[in-house]
Parts: structure tokens; C-alpha cells; sequence
């Protein structure tokens, strides 16, 4: 990981407190849900519980958070020790009777069994809230210190005079044993169990919160806090506290565990950042493989960046690297702090499943150290030469005794279902067959995954009788013979390449002003799957794609956020679902020149223009002189008194805006050529 300096606590304090309410809505709206989930790992029934928790939470994204409470008899303290004090506590504070139990929002001083649940955290989600809550937690990596900003508004009166706030922080992703686990499929990994929402320690005074006043309609309640998080927590046999995977949750209850009364009256998930005091400070969040049926070594990956900096992101350069080869990559545009952008990547990869990193060697013009790890798939596919623009294929399936378990889809590049079929019924007879013969027919040039499915896992044969598969084209050729010992799944990839001659043209772009165009082309033979345009400015390599909305013989796109007064490359493309790409002719246009400011009652003269070192402004009441490149982006600022001088030298040569801004706020832009 790159070296940091220590976080400036204070720093950030001051930053995410400037403004009153900056995260929280006033606006009033329903409970948000806690559902403290009491569990251990040595409980057979918990992993269902874990199950159903996570049902819950899927049904209402964003308004119920469960949270694994590790505590009690089924809790043992051998690897991965998944107990802390904090949890002791609450678990403590009510009446189980057995495990998995839970409380939805502290309703009930007894835990309830995990199949009443959902009734309940459905009768708190339709219930009004009283108040709202939301905040911010920045994380330095270096320090592992998290600052955490709270708010709390009230949307009405509370039934207290004092209420409670609580911060947690949970962790997932913690691997390790759990008696029952396979009851829970989807957190099996290889063998162990993924415990998710673990308790790992409650950030406020008091595990049961502490006091927040008044709590009364329109007060604005905010909190900070400044927490080190610890490497380890757990004793004996404690677990590592994972940055990457941790999360912070706020509630408000209505009073203190004990008393008469202890609901939780709302809740949030807090966002979570990863942050430094440094200026430039980009790191990755993930780097994933884009799914989808292709029968290309091309391969797309979309890369997370995130800015943790105190300053814009304006450029980052990048090194891809598979298999020992490496590519360069360079990203332009805006990022402000604590934003992310999705980053489109083309990589190149053999058949397999091959590991990759991306490093960030260059930031802003800085060198920089961080990389993150991926991994990217090539299945392997057939080839199959045909003429014409289609092909009709006949699937024969012969199905087992237990057909209702059998189902079949032939899906496009693009997804498209071009068949599909199943499930069948069961048949009498312990070894039964049945053939069932499907036809379909698809365009040319195009990538089929055919992908059979059988429900229980063992496929369409053996015991309960010999079952295949067969694929054959027109010509009753056979192009896949399969048996039917597959498990859960077989899949074939097919290309279908097509003596076809596809052409593209491309047209003349109509420009809407400074910042839009409209571009677009025609099609000519062939079915492609995708169409669009490449464009780039006449000064970079790297074009950028913008997809039309439909296929079509003619299409448009409009493109948008262009630069002003910038001349643009562009050309029209057409993508089969075999991956094959036709280009039209190359054709430039240039964007309108934003005159906006232009005479807003700024009296300055520019001069030479064009110049080649020196660029004078002179004026009356002059207070700022800002350059602008042809991006639109800010190259210089200059405090200015009615007369100042620009050095240009050393600026590239093109076009650049000048613009004068006096005392009372009116600017005006002059467009400037750098000759060289």
C-alpha cells in the first residue's frame, strides 16, 4: 500500500462540519430496521437464521441491517474468536431462550425466533419515523484512525426528553468454521463459512449508546468521533479488522436498555471512505470482469477508482498487467473527493482463468505506488463457418426419469434468449427416457452460449436412465454431442462466422454548441448486435465509445460534456456478437466556443494574441486572472491588479481561455492562441 502521512484528524473535522446538515433529510419518512441477530458457531439452526436475515435485508436494500452478535454458549473462542465486549453487553440485555434468536429494533426485552423475523421488521418498516439519521466515516489507511460525523434530525417529537445514539462498526468477509454451514450455501467458500455483519465494537461511550437532547421537532443533532480502529479483535485467537471490510451503522433508541421502554426509533448504514490529508490520493475498490457471452480473447474489465484526496483528480495513469505482458493506460476528467468513477478496460487474454494487477503509477502529474489484484476468464469456443445472414439448429434432448428437473437456454452476446425450454415432466419407470426436439434459428456473425441446467445436480443420466444432448445444424451434422453426466450445468460456447460483408458509413456530425454533438452512421449487410460511435479530440489516441440506444440500419448518438471550441475525430462502428468490429471512414467536427461571460461589464484589453511567451492583461479593477486550457480545464490563477502578465512559455501550443474577473464578481473570457 502507498506510504501516507498521518491523518489530520482536525483537518477532517473542520472539513465535513463547514455546513450544518450536510448528510441527514429533513423530510419525515418510516423506521429503518436493526435486527440484532444473536448467533454462534458452534449453532447448527444459526446459518438459517444467517439465511433468512439475508432475505430480509434483500427485500428492503438500504432500510434493514442485521447484525451477528457472536455471544453465549455457541460462541466458542477458538479461531476465528468472533466475540467482543460490546456484544456480551447487549447480548446480555435480553432474555434467550435459544439460538438463532434475535430483536427487530429492540420491540421485545426477549429475543424472538428467527421465523417471526420478517412480520416484524415488516410492521416496524411501516411505521413513522420520528427523526432521521445519516453521516459520514473517513478512514485513513496509514493510521487506521476513522473519523466519523454524525447527524440526527427530528422530523417530530420524540415520547423522551433524551434518546440514545449508538455507532457500531460490523465486519464481513470473516472466514472460518460454522456447525450447520451448508444449510447456507451462498457463504460457503471453498470449504469454510463467510461470516458477514459481525459485531466488532460499538464506537460510543456505552454499548447501549449515549445521551442526545433535546428531542424535539427540527432539532439538528451532530456528533464526531475519532476512532482507531484495531488490528486485531478478539481474545483469545482474535480475528484481523479488515479495512476493506468494514462498515459503520448508526441508530437512535428511544431510552436505555433496562428500562420500561428501549425501541430503536431509526437507523442508517453510514458512508464509508477511504481518506488522507494528502492532496492527491486515488486508490482502487475493485476491479471486476464484465459478464456476458463472448467468443473474443477481448475481454472487459471495469475498474472502481475512487479519489481519497483533499485535491481534484484531473488525470491518473495506469499499467495493466496479465501474464507478464504489460499495457499503459491514461484516465482524463474530474473526480472530487471522495467520488468514484467506473473505468472501462480492454485486456487481451489467453483461454483460462488468468490473475492480473492494475497499478496507478501516475496521479495528477505525480508518480504514484498503488495496485489492486484481479482475475479474468476466456472460455473456450467452437468456430462454425456458415453462409447467409441466419442458421436454423436442431437441439435434441433426451431426458431422464426426472425431466421436471431439466431446463435449457441458447443466449447472444448481447443477451438475448434466442430458445429456451424445460422443464419437462417425470416420467414412469425408474430408468425412463424421452427425446424432446427443440429448433430455433439465429443471425450470423454471432456468439451462442448453449447452456443445459439440470435443478439437483446430477445431471440427465445413470440411474434414472441414460440421457444426452445433441446440437445439429441444418444439415443434420452434428455439431455438439454431449452425454448427460454434467453435475448442475454444461455450457458450449459456439462462434458462428458468416461469409457476410457487413459495411459501415459514417455521417456528418451535427454540432448543438459547445459542449454537444450529434453523431451517428448506417449499416449496410450483415446483423450486428451493437452499434455506436468512437470519438476522440484531434490531440489524443484514445478513442472513447458512446453505444446507440437500438440497432439500426440508421442510427444517431448524441454525445454530451464535450469541450468547447475543440476539434473532434469520430467514426461510426458496427459490433457482431462474434466480437468482430466494422469501422466507417473517419470524419472530424469542432464544438462551438462558449461565450458565456463574454461582455459581462469587464473593461480589459489581452495582448499579443497570438502570442508565443507572454500574454499582458490590463484593465480597471481587476482582481483575478484564470487560464483555462482547451478541456476546459484550470492551468493557472493569478491574483491580479489591473495590470498582470501571463508566461506562457511553458504551455503547449493551442487554443486557451483567459478569463478577467474584477472585484465585484463579472468576468469576462477571451480565447488566446499559443503559438510555438
Amino acid at each position: 500500500m502507498r506510504k501516507l502521512t498521518l491523518l489530520l484528524c482536525l483537518v477532517f473535522a473542520c472539513i465535513l462540519q463547514m455546513n450544518a446538515q450536510q448528510y441527514v433529510s429533513t423530510e419525515p419518512s418510516n423506521k429503518n430496521v436493526i435486527l440484532e441477530e444473536f448467533t454462534g458457531r458452534n449453532c447448527g439452526y444459526c446459518p438459517d437464521g444467517h439465511r433468512i436475515a439475508n432475505q430480509i435485508m434483500r427485500d428492503n436494500p438500504g432500510r434493514v441491517w442485521a447484525i451477528n452478535v457472536h455471544a453465549g454458549g455457541y460462541a466458542p473462542t477458538s479461531y476465528p474468536n468472533l466475540i467482543c465486549q460490546d456484544g456480551q453487553t447487549i447480548h446480555g440485555g435480553f432474555s434467550i431462550s435459544g439460538y438463532p434468536s434475535g430483536v427487530v429494533n429492540r420491540t421485545t426485552s426477549s429475543a424472538i425466533g428467527r421465523g417471526e423475523w420478517t412480520s416484524v421488521a415488516t410492521q416496524e418498516l411501516n411505521q413513522p419515523a420520528v427523526l432521521n439519521v445519516a453521516g459520514m466515516a473517513v478512514i485513513n489507511p496509514a493510521t487506521r484512525i476513522a473519523t466519523i460525523d454524525v447527524e440526527v434530525y427530528y422530523t417530530a417529537n420524540s415520547a423522551q426528553t433524551t434518546n440514545y445514539l449508538t455507532v457500531a462498526m460490523l465486519q464481513d468477509s470473516i472466514l472460518g468454521s460454522q456447525s450447520g454451514g451448508t444449510s447456507n450455501p451462498e457463504q460457503m467458500i471453498n470449504g469454510q463459512y463467510c461470516h458477514m455483519h459481525i459485531l466488532r465494537d460499538v464506537i460510543t461511550s456505552s454499548a447501549w449508546g449515549e445521551e442526545i437532547t433535546p428531542t424535539t421537532q427540527g432539532t439538528l443533532i451532530t456528533r464526531s468521533y475519532t476512532y482507531e480502529i484495531p488490528e486485531i479483535i478478539g481474545d483469545p485467537n482474535g480475528v484481523e479488522v479488515d479495512l476493506d471490510n468494514v462498515f459503520f451503522l448508526a441508530w437512535v433508541s428511544e431510552t436505555q436498555q433496562g428500562q420500561a421502554t428501549r425501541p430503536i426509533l431509526s437507523a442508517c448504514e453510514i458512508e464509508t471512505n477511504i481518506g488522507s490529508d494528502e492532496p492527491i490520493f486515488p486508490y482502487i475498490t475493485g476491479v471486476e470482469q464484465i459478464a456476458g457471452v463472448s467468443c473474443s480473447h477481448t475481454k472487459e474489465v471495469v475498474m472502481t477508482m475512487k479519489n481519497g484526496g483533499v485535491e481534484e483528480l484531473t488525470n491518473v495513469k495506469f499499467e495493466i498487467e496479465l501474464d507478464g505482458e504489460v499495457t499503459e493506460n491514461e484516465w482524463n476528467g474530474s473526480l472530487q473527493q471522495f467520488f468514484s468513477e467506473q473505468i472501462t478496460l480492454q485486456i487481451d487474454v489467453p483461454f483460462g482463468t488468468h490473475s492480473g494487477v492494475v497499478r496507478i503509477v501516475e496521479a495528477n502529474g505525480a508518480p504514484y505506488d498503488l495496485e489492486q489484484s484481479f482475475t479474468v476468464t476466456c472460455d473456450e469456443w467452437m468456430d462454425l463457418n456458415v453462409t447467409g445472414e441466419e442458421v436454423t439448429f436442431t437441439l435434441d434432448i433426451m431426458q431422464d426419469k426426472f425431466g421436471n428437473q431439466t431446463t435449457w437456454e441458447v443466449t447472444g452476446y448481447n443477451g438475448t434468449v434466442y430458445a429456451s425450454g424445460g422443464p419437462y415432466t417425470m416420467l414412469q419407470g425408474s430408468t425412463a427416457t424421452e427425446l424432446h426436439r427443440e429448433e430455433f434459428t439465429v443471425p450470423a456473425n454471432e456468439c451462442l452460449l448453449l447452456s443445459i441446467y439440470d435443478n439437483v445436480g446430477n445431471g440427465i443420466c445413470c440411474a434414472y436412465g441414460q440421457g444426452y444432448y445433441q446440437l445439429k445444424d441444418a444439415d443434420g451434422n452434428v455439431i455438439i454431442d454431449g452425454d448427460g453426466e454434467f453435475g448442475s450445468e454444461a455450457s458450449h460456447l459456439i462462434s458462428i462466422n458468416s461469409d457476410i460483408t457487413m459495411s459501415v458509413t459514417t455521417a456528418d456530425a451535427t454540432v448543438l454548441g459547445p459542449t454537444e454533438a450529434i453523431v451517428g452512421g448506417s449499416i449496410a449487410g450483415g446483423t450486428p448486435v451493437e452499434v455506436g460511435v468512437m470519438y476522440r479530440t484531434a490531440d489524443e489516441t484514445t478513442y472513447h465509445e458512446a453505444t446507440a440506444a437500438s440497432v439500426s440500419t440508421d442510427f444517431e448518438v448524441q454525445l454530451t460534456g464535450l469541450a468547447h471550441s475543440t476539434e473532434y475525430m469520430y467514426k461510426a462502428f458496427a459490433r457482431t456478437g462474434n466480437s468482430q468490429i466494422v469501422y466507417g471512414e473517419e470524419k472530424s467536427f469542432t464544438t462551438e466556443y462558449d461565450a458565456i461571460d463574454e461582455n459581462n461589464g469587464v473593461s480589459c484589453s489581452i495582448y499579443p494574441n497570438p502570442s508565443k511567451g507572454v500574454v499582458n492583461v490590463s484593465g480597471v479593477d481587476i482582481a483575478k486572472v484564470m487560464v483555462f486550457n482547451s478541456l476546459g480545464q484550470l492551468v493557472e490563477v493569478i491574483e491580479s491588479d489591473n495590470e498582470t502578465s501571463v508566461n506562457i512559455e511553458n504551455l503547449s501550443g493551442g487554443v486557451y481561455f483567459i478569463r478577467v474577473m474584477n472585484n465585484e464578481g463579472n468576468a469576462t473570457t477571451k480565447k488566446v492562441s499559443v503559438v510555438r
